[in-house]
């Protein structure tokens, strides 16, 4: 005997059988839990996991002894109180200044972590985004570390905007995923600044392919429409988007069915989109 179920009864059963986009996002936690602890910091690392992150995003600079010290700034200035670079001190010179008290006076004491205290908090099944802030010439000792924590490709992710330094990681570490970064600079504002615009998604999927990357990590501000997305996937490539706080853009990136939403609040937007 053949069974027909009307159609409104497969729709409802195709949809409690597949994912939806939304369960299949993940929440990267932007420099940890940022928004509630002193930014790329142990603490904001550890609290990201407690707010049930998916990755934690990360950057990271060479210490004037080849370090590899955890800051988004070139500078030590605006989170630990000294004007000075990070490759002009060591790092037991980082590890002296006060990386917790611009937040609140409760994070007093937190330090400039190397990427090897951050890797071995990573759980089980989690993640972490490590950002290349500066040229290819950290790729070497990012190698080792690499090697000397015994992560791998299964739980980190390298990106950066710095293209030379994505193609370094692709000769040096071919198995680990690659992720262009990319923020969004629409033709007015360029020709206002002077500078050039945004590469279309055309050059950009051309571009990253040509590097053998793994996917774009696009600024939530680009104005992708669903074709632009169907046109990424079909080459191959990821689609990941920064950083997003508010709950009806990331709606929005969800539903044009991008891999994972990097975000300062990732407790707090978890709880917003009930995933």
């Amino acid at each position: 005997m053949n069974l027909r179920l009307p159609t409104p009864c497969l729709a409802l059963l195709a949809g409690l059988l597949l994912p939806s986009a939304a369960d299949a996002v993940d929440i990267v936690a932007h420099r940890g839990a940022s928004f509630d602890a002193p930014e790329n910091t142990l603490a904001a690392e550890k609290l990201a996991w407690k707010q049930n992150a998916d990755a934690v995003e990360t950057d990271i600079h060479l210490s004037k002894d080849g370090k590899l010290a955890v800051s988004h700034d070139k500078t030590t200035k605006r989170t630990a109180g000294r004007d000075a670079l990070i490759a002009d001190l060591t790092m037991a010179e980082l590890k002296e200044l006060d990386a917790g008290t611009w937040k609140t006076p409760k994070f007093a004491g937190e330090k400039i972590p190397v990427l090897d205290e951050q890797i071995a908090l990573i759980p089980r099944g989690k993640r972490m985004l490590v950002e290349i802030k500066i040229g290819p010439e950290i790729v070497p000792e990012l190698k080792r570390c690499l090697a000397r924590t015994g992560a791998s490709e299964k739980n980190i992710t390298i990106i950066s905007f710095n293209f030379e330094s994505l193609k370094e990681v692709r000769k040096q570490l071919p198995r680990y995923q690659t992720l262009w970064l990319l923020g969004y600079r629409s033709p007015a504002a360029a020709k206002k600044a002077k500078a050039a615009p945004s590469p279309t998604v055309d050059e950009m999927i051309r571009d990253a392919k040509a590097a053998g990357l793994t996917g774009l990590d696009l600024q939530h501000t680009f104005p992708l429409t669903p074709a632009d997305t169907k046109k990424i996937r079909d080459a191959g490539l990821q689609l990941h988007v920064w950083t997003v706080d508010e709950p009806e853009v990331a709606k929005h990136w969800i539903d044009l069915g991008v891999a994972s939403i990097t975000t300062n609040r990732p407790g707090w937007l978890r709880e917003q989109l009930k995933l």
